[in-house]
């Protein structure tokens, strides 16, 4: 039985210019609790707090309108969540929608998440040691070789927002090219016959929604052994 949209979250891609070019923030999750042992950008879900009674009349969470912007609570989230992660004290006018991810049917919690692209505030760190063990500003592009030679845990949003921030040379770069609106990931997972997943598929792929379509589209990203392999026909 597919599991129902239960609430909203937010992620901050934080970057920065450094002498090698863009650099991202990631954090590393503790193996014991969700996404254990992985690295991602700081966020996490929309608490009551984060909503005010003159809020304009937001939609359902299943946020099926592409077009539709990042609610203000969501935005809220985002900036509290990466400072009681990271310290890190941003903007909401400063935070650019950059992408929003629905997750699979199949997931045991289904929470819509916006991405927000951000750059670095500047100030001290100041890691939460209950939700993170490490941090390291990385190059996109060195982030993705690190997972492909098994030393770095990603999930797919982690990993397909990184493979598209690898060609910006500059934050401006990556600024410049947020699409308008942000780009929408309804995922959908392909999997074998043991039930393991072999790849993370999106609109636009012969295969969405039905493994046994036939045609030749691509949208996914194959997930069945490293490296993973990323297709947009």
């Amino acid at each position: 039985m597919d599991s129902p949209i239960v609430g909203r979250a937010a992620t901050v891609v934080v970057v920065r210019d450094a002498d090698a070019g863009l650099e991202v923030l990631l954090l590393e999750r503790p193996v014991a609790g969700s996404f254990g042992g992985a690295w991602a950008f700081p966020g996490g879900r929309v608490d009551p707090e984060d909503s005010r009674p003159d809020d304009p009349e937001e939609p359902s969470a299943h946020d099926d309108d592409p077009s539709a912007a990042a609610p203000a609570a969501v935005r809220r989230a985002a900036v509290r969540e990466t400072r009681e992660e990271t310290g890190l004290v941003l903007a909401e006018s400063h935070l650019v929608e950059l992408s929003r991810w629905v997750p699979p049917a199949r997931a045991p919690k289904r929470l819509t998440t916006w991405f927000f692209l951000a750059r670095d505030p500047g100030g001290e760190m100041l890691l939460s040691a209950d939700e993170h063990v490490d941090s390291a500003w990385l190059r996109p592009a060195v982030a993705l070789e690190r997972h492909a030679a098994g030393e770095m845990v990603l999930f797919p949003p982690t990993w397909l927002t990184l493979h598209g921030l690898a060609r910006a040379g500059s934050v401006e770069e990556a600024l410049g090219g947020v699409p308008r609106p942000a780009a929408r990931f309804a995922s959908y997972q392909l999997v074998d016959g043991e039930g393991r997943i072999e790849a993370v598929l999106w609109a636009g792929d012969a295969q969405y929604g039905d493994p046994r379509a036939a045609g030749s589209g691509r949208h996914r990203l194959t997930i069945s052994r490293l490296p993973w392999v990323y297709e947009r026909t």
